[in-house]
């Protein structure tokens, strides 16, 4: 995955990073406060008793206040309050404020934050408090910086923790997202706009009913109260896409001030894409002579597209943003540059990609996507806010065939490629991705577009095994496994991030979660990228697989190992709608039966179909030998949760059948 390129992703991926460590882990410091006074919003909110929620609810927040001024030296002033009640002892790490800025760009010019406890009284955190550290460590640069007041070790349950930040930066963009809650349950979030006299302002509301603004001149507010918390569900949508929040634009009446920093539509924030991609498209000597060098071998489009990408797909990935805050962060470095250096970051390989393919006559487009949640990017807003992630669109000739080309109704026949990701080869793209409406920048042509969904028989997996039983019970032979597509990316990314013995021992695991007692003999595996396939042969053994019961009576289940990513629905009722991934898998189990015995009692067959999905088992006995065969389909869909008892019951189906056992009867 890309680290993110654009101002206001990289913002809010930096903070949720920041937050995540922080909740988990105990305070860095308790010194540096000094009992005092609070501000009145703070009291106030302390005052206040919220509603009784679930055990499991950490915290509430009491208020949550943003105002924003735009002052007539385009400067934004940024002032927050935060208030958040704890609830539990697990709560105590929501006790920390951020202040998010640039170095030689935006500044904090004040960050304050105060500790009520139950009793009333208050510890105020003074300057000593503050801790200044980078953004983000695992970049080799960053511009990012971070203040903290950490206070979750002064804290407990009944405690209230508030902050109040300012800050002060210039917009890239006229406009601005605001989400009105995270998971937990807030009673009052409030997002106020103030604006010079001329300018206006609007705004989309997203994952609630439309929020209207109160005007009073240029200045905009918008408020919500009493939202209820967002538990996390199993295979639910990202919290952004439940949570309430609002897309804002603003404008001077004069357009002509507007200038790459407001879109009235998708075709216009193309243009500033291509603006900003297509120059830095340079071919020169090096990158003619590397793209022939790569392709020298390929005889058709696709193998020389292959070639290419497999190549811009395994240079270093290195993030190194600077001048961020005047929006380098979304122009890729020039594609000479990125050859010679060997290392780029997304829209850097991507930009080097669009000049090997140049060089060949090939034409490419630079595309803008959001990475990690294909529902996330609205099409009712036009902005370039809501990527973080950039990939490529190759157009290709009717000779070009594979499941990521798609039809553009200006630019024809383009292949999808992600030229990030090490595990996905030409033809296929990642399932984080797939799905998602992206940004194709090709300038007066472009704009947004759905990204393929390769169907579920890309994906295939298919398993064949091959096993004696003998009649103590023990299970010895052979797994195969073939992997397509998306299923062989999990295989390849397990086998190249994890040490040979990690590798061996998560076989292990896998072996032993579905026959208790299993010991790996020997495991191949052969990895063919190219194709998007990967295969892996596990020979083991099971000395106690089946029960011998009574000397006479052997007890097993057919179903020796798990479907990799199993389905858990557990929960008697859900909040919200269950997103199903595609999967296909098919396997064959083969058991040799020993001497003596025969099948006496077996499970009925089973044969499930939902409009999301189809799954089928059979059992056959012949020569001494039963077969067991199952498979599973399901295609990309969002079952709604007035729906989930088809879901939960279609999978629990499953599960009683994949656990119901085989008896064999000694003659």
């Amino acid at each position: 995955m890309c680290v993110p390129t654009l101002f206001s992703e990289i913002i809010m991926t930096l903070l949720s990073r920041l937050l995540f460590a922080f909740f988990v882990t105990i305070s860095l410091f308790t010194t540096g406060f000094a009992d005092g006074s609070a501000p009145n919003w703070l009291k106030q909110s302390a005052a206040q008793k919220p509603p009784t929620y679930a055990k499991d609810v950490p915290g509430v927040v009491m208020h949550d206040s943003q105002e924003v001024t735009l002052d007539g030296e385009n400067r934004l002033v940024t002032t927050e309050n935060y208030a958040v009640k704890i609830l539990t002892r697990e709560g105590r790490g929501l006790a920390a404020a951020h202040a998010f800025y640039l170095m030689s760009f935006s500044r904090v010019r004040d960050i304050n934050a105060w500790v009520v406890r139950p009793d009333g009284t208050i510890k105020e955190y003074d300057k000593k408090s503050v801790l200044d550290v980078i953004a983000d460590k695992d970049d080799v640069y960053n511009e990012g910086r971070v203040k903290i007041i950490d206070a979750s070790g002064d804290v407990d349950a009944g405690f209230v923790f508030g902050y109040s930040i300012v800050t002060e930066d210039k917009p890239l963009f006229y406009q601005d997202n605001r989400a009105f809650q995270g998971r937990l349950p807030v009673l009052m979030s409030r997002y106020t706009l103030n604006l010079p006299s001329g300018w206006k302002a609007s705004s989309v509301t997203f994952n609630h009913a439309e929020v209207k603004p109160q005007i009073n001149g240029t200045s905009y507010v918008w408020e919500l109260r009493n939202l209820a918390p967002i538990a996390p569900e199993p295979m639910s949508p990202s919290v952004r896409n439940i949570a309430p929040r609002i897309a804002v634009n603003y404008s001077p009446e004069n357009s002509a001030q507007t200038a790459n920093r407001a879109f009235t539509d998708w075709t216009a924030v193309s243009r500033w894409g291509s603006s900003l991609h297509d120059p830095q498209v340079i071919v020169d000597d090096a990158v003619a002579a590397k793209a022939r060098e790569l392709t020298g071998g390929a005889k058709t489009e696709l193998e020389k597209i292959r070639a290419i990408g497999s190549y811009v797909q395994n240079l270093q990935y290195i993030s190194i943003d600077i001048g961020v805050g005047y929006g380098n962060g979304m122009i890729p470095r020039p594609s000479t540059t990125v050859l010679n250096r060997g290392y780029g970051d997304c829209k850097d390989k991507a930009n080097l990609m669009r000049a090997m393919l140049k060089a060949l006559k090939i034409e490419a487009y630079p595309i803008a996507i959001y990475s990690g949640d294909p529902t996330f990017v609205r099409e009712e807003w036009a902005s370039p806010g809501q990527f973080n992630h950039a990939i490529i669109a190759v157009k290709v000739g009717d000779e070009t065939v594979a499941p990521t080309v798609v039809n553009h109704p200006k630019l024809g026949r383009l292949l999808i490629f992600d030229a990030t990701d090490p595990f996905t080869p030409v033809g296929d793209l990642p399932d984080y991705l797939q799905g998602s409406l992206a940004l194709i920048m090709a300038g007066e042509n472009g704009g947004l577009s759905r990204m393929p969904v390769t169907p579920p028989e890309t994906d295939l997996l298919e398993r064949n095994v091959e096993v004696n039983l003998s009649a103590e019970g023990e299970l010895k032979g052979v797994i195969s496994e073939k992997a397509n597509g998306q299923s062989s990316t999990i295989f390849r990314r397990e086998q190249r991030e994890l040490s040979a013995a990690q590798y061996k021992q998560a076989i292990e695991g896998w072996l032993t979660r579905g026959a208790t007692g299993a010991q790996l003999i020997k495991l191949t595996s052969n990895d063919r990228h190219a194709a998007a396939s990967f295969d892996l042969d596990v020979e083991f053994s099971a000395p106690r697989y089946a029960q011998l019961m009574q000397n006479r009576l052997l007890v097993f289940k057919p179903a020796i190992v798990g479907r990799r990513g199993g389905v858990f629905l557990t929960e008697a009722k859900r909040d919200q709608p269950v997103m199903l991934d595609s999967n296909s898998m098919k396997e064959t189990v083969t058991f040799n039966l020993p001497p003596g015995f025969v099948v006496d009692e077996m499970p009925d067959a089973v044969n499930l179909e939902m409009p999301f999905g189809k799954y089928t088992t059979k059992y056959e006995v012949k020569d001494n030998k039963l077969v067991f065969t199952r498979s599973l389909v399901t295609t990309r869909t969002t079952v709604p949760v007035e729906k989930y008892n088809s879901v939960k019951d279609f999978y629990s189906k499953i599960m009683a059948a994949e656990q119901s056992p085989v008896v064999l009867l000694k003659k």
